[in-house]
């Protein structure tokens, strides 16, 4: 049974159900059956009917894709783009696999972070026991040492880890785009870049980064964080799925009613959403790992910072006086925007100046302001060495934000 064909009966019965109530107690009775056989259809285990098992490649040659030298993944046989309703009318199916082929993504940027960009894995916390939960960063040999620059990656929200902009981008556009290597590349090997040329490409063995290059060195020192993995997930037990279910200080009669009607509305609500965005299949508890906040030392050390279509809220993440003025003194948000880049971008909220990212796709800002990422860095470190005025964008944002 196709997943088309049972929407087509259940919208059918929607619809009797719709024009059952407009009639009287005999039509109402009637509803109310049908009510009843709705509630007994397990959607669960409808939409999962004639599907095939979730069991997928853990290797992008057992997908049989591959990234060529442009940094594009193409099948391997056909040379074709990743295809993402491989099996039509399974939409569920369709997006485990690309969760799969994802993860596959994503311990393959870790690979090329430490063989390309010559960074290494750290563990944290550093001081973690054995049985602790822990994640880890990148980092350049000179990460800690380096005297004068260091540069700290920061990817957004979502499925993306250490090294990643956006999983969509790697997939289905280029490595360059969706990941943070040309960032990386270009603050440890600016002065290997700099041949004097308009461009030069990364003597690698893919050959496959070119890029405008009218920078000399740049000499940072990096880390690469990996914020999407603060915690780690962990199946529950019997006895903790017992103990969340039993929590509660009502009767357990009325709790088990209550809890019965909860589900039962869940699952009609969730028809459609199960297929868009996939439920777990198992219940998990998320054990979350150390973290350290240190406002004074990120305000004292912290030269600049460049943000890529940020949807962070100063109100809501109760940041206060003295953080909204630092932000306002030291940051800037390339923001998606159908104007050229660097152009202002008015903004209500008194947070930190924003510019046009020159693109109104979110996930392309990061690489689309890469240039002026970087020309911003040098501009503010030179303020900083020299102590002379803030940039003329950020300056001219902050008075304007002054006089909102």
């Amino acid at each position: 049974m196709s997943f088309s064909f049972i929407t087509l009966i259940l919208l059918t019965i929607w619809i009797k159900m719709a024009q059952l109530q407009q009639g009287g107690p005999d039509e109402k009775e009637k509803t109310t059956a049908l009510k009843d056989l709705l509630s007994r259809i397990d959607l669960d285990e409808l939409m999962k009917k004639d599907e095939p098992p979730l069991e997928f490649p853990d290797t992008l040659e057992g997908f049989e894709y591959a990234f060529n030298e442009k940094g594009q993944l193409r099948h391997i046989k056909t040379g074709e783009p990743f295809v993402f309703n491989y099996r039509e009318d399974l939409h569920r199916w369709n997006q485990k696999r690309y969760e799969a082929l994802g993860e596959i993504i994503t311990k393959y940027v870790y690979e090329l972070l430490e063989k390309e960009c010559h960074l290494k894995k750290v563990t944290l916390p550093v001081d973690a026991t054995e049985s602790e939960p822990k994640s880890f960063i990148f980092m350049s040999e000179d990460a800690l040492t380096n005297p004068d620059k260091l540069m700290v990656l920061i990817h957004g929200s979502g499925v993306v880890r250490a090294g990643q902009w956006a999983r969509r981008l790697i997939i289905n556009e280029d490595l360059d785009s969706g990941t943070q290597i040309p960032y990386i590349k270009r603050a440890i090997e600016g002065q290997f870049w700099h041949q004097g040329r308009e461009q030069h490409s990364v003597d690698r063995e893919e050959k496959r980064l070119t890029v405008p290059c009218p920078w000399g060195q740049e000499g940072y020192g990096v880390i690469v964080l990996n914020p999407n993995e603060n915690y780690i997930e962990v199946e529950k037990t019997k006895a903790q799925v017992q103990l969340s279910s039993d929590s509660s200080d009502e009767p357990a009669e009325k709790r088990e009613r209550k809890d019965k009607i909860q589900k039962e509305t869940k699952k009609r609500r969730d028809f459609y959403e199960k297929y868009r965005n996939p439920q777990k299949e198992k219940e998990t508890l998320q054990l979350y790992i150390r973290m350290i906040q240190r406002e004074a030392d990120v305000k004292n050390k912290v030269t600049a910072v460049a943000l890529t279509d940020s949807v962070h809220n100063v109100w809501h993440q109760e940041a206060g006086k003295t953080i909204r003025e630092w932000m306002r003194e030291n940051c800037c948000n390339w923001v998606s925007s159908s104007e050229p880049l660097d152009t202002s971008v008015e903004s209500m909220l008194p947070d930190c100046p924003r510019v046009s990212a020159g693109t109104e796709r979110h996930e392309l800002t990061s690489w689309k302001s890469f240039p002026s990422v970087f020309k911003f860095f040098s501009e503010a470190s030179e303020a900083k060495n020299s102590s002379v005025k803030l940039a003329p964008t950020r300056r001219s944002n902050r008075i304007k934000y002054e006089e909102l």
